[in-house]
């Protein structure tokens, strides 16, 4: 059995909050989870205590278990100090894309025209 440490959509419409539960990975996004680990409430100021709330020793379980936190929930885990910090590279984030690239060009060679 594949485990993940995930979120869990809650709340109402354009009011998210999420659970942070440890279920089986075929499981649906906010269906049937083994355990209740925490919540989590984007709606409050990043600096507030209640923004994230986890229950740390059974974090640790069931990592200890296998069980695989999502990209978003090991972010969680690095700010608690749970696991180390993941080296993120992403070397194409600052290349513009091909349609800015061609803008960008033409634009060189205008100047280039008007400065001769």
């Amino acid at each position: 059995m594949a485990m993940k440490i995930r979120l869990a959509r809650g709340g109402s419409k354009k009011r998210p909050h999420y659970s942070i539960v440890a279920s089986d990975s075929r499981m649906p996004r906010d269906g049937r989870f083994l355990e209740k680990l925490g919540t989590y409430n984007p709606l409050l100021a990043k600096d507030s205590e209640d923004r994230i709330k986890m229950n740390l020793e059974r974090v640790q379980y069931w990592l200890a278990q296998g069980a695989q936190p999502t990209d978003r929930v090991a972010r969680f885990l690095e700010a608690a100090g749970l696991k180390e910090k993941a080296v993120r590279n992403n070397p194409k984030a600052a290349v513009p894309g091909k349609r800015m690239a061609e803008l960008a060009k033409k634009k060189a060679d205008r100047a280039a025209a008007s400065a001769e």
